[in-house]
């Protein structure tokens, strides 16, 4: 029997698709391993809810109910049939302190999420829908971005990246459709393919200079 495994028959749950697992200023002591499926994780902005991030396997999420002992910050939903670890607050230490690799791969993954974040912020003061998501992706490459046979491969939906900027997911959409029509990008099933990284920055510096003179009486 492998770790995985064993660590299932412990510590793991099955959740059905549309399970809300918390809600944003719940309180909670437990995080979340996923094994199989996605989790959505949303919040509210100006009464409506947004979608921050989907969550493949791999992903942890619900750590800071754990390290700050606060409310949630967000809600997350089982977008599928989810198998999950679910890991109280003891757990958590032990496995901590027992496994140097374990530690070392949250601290990094937490670096992320606050780089992230801070990407978010430095997006969301650009006034212009188009420019926020042509720099949310331009960061996303740089970040994440893959070398594909096309150019560099983003794994973002469209639900994804209107959660990091704002934006309804249709407004997100009209404007992918634009930069795909432009030839800066094409959409695949399993994310955005960036052609040429370097155009859509020039595109970006445009767009900023474009929003400046506008702003000029």
């Amino acid at each position: 029997m492998g770790n995985e495994e064993i660590l299932f028959q412990k510590l793991g749950k099955v959740f059905p698709a549309g399970t809300v697992l918390f809600k944003e200023g719940e309180s909670g002591r437990e995080m979340y391993v996923i094994q199989s499926g996605k989790v959505r994780i949303s919040k509210k902005v100006r009464g409506e809810e947004q979608v921050l991030a989907t969550l493949p396997a791999g992903e942890f999420f619900g750590e800071m109910a754990i390290l700050n002992n606060k409310p949630r910050s967000a809600t997350a939903t089982t977008v599928d049939e989810c198998k999950m670890l679910v890991i109280d607050p003891k757990t958590f230490e032990v496995m901590l302190k027992n496994n140097i690799e374990i530690a070392v791969r949250m601290i990094k993954k937490l670096a992320q999420r606050l780089q992230e974040a801070d990407d978010q912020i430095e997006s969301l003061l650009y006034r212009d829908a188009n420019s926020r998501v042509v720099h949310t992706l331009t960061r996303a490459a740089d970040a994440s971005g893959k070398q594909v046979e096309d150019g560099i491969k983003v794994s973002m939906s469209i639900e994804d990246l209107a959660g990091r900027t704002g934006l309804e997911p249709d407004q997100a959409r009209e404007i992918i459709n634009r930069l795909e029509k432009g030839k800066l990008l094409k959409v695949v099933p399993d994310g955005l393919i960036i052609a040429e990284t370097n155009r859509l920055r020039k595109y970006l510096e445009y767009l900023s200079m474009k929003e400046q003179f506008e702003n000029i009486e």
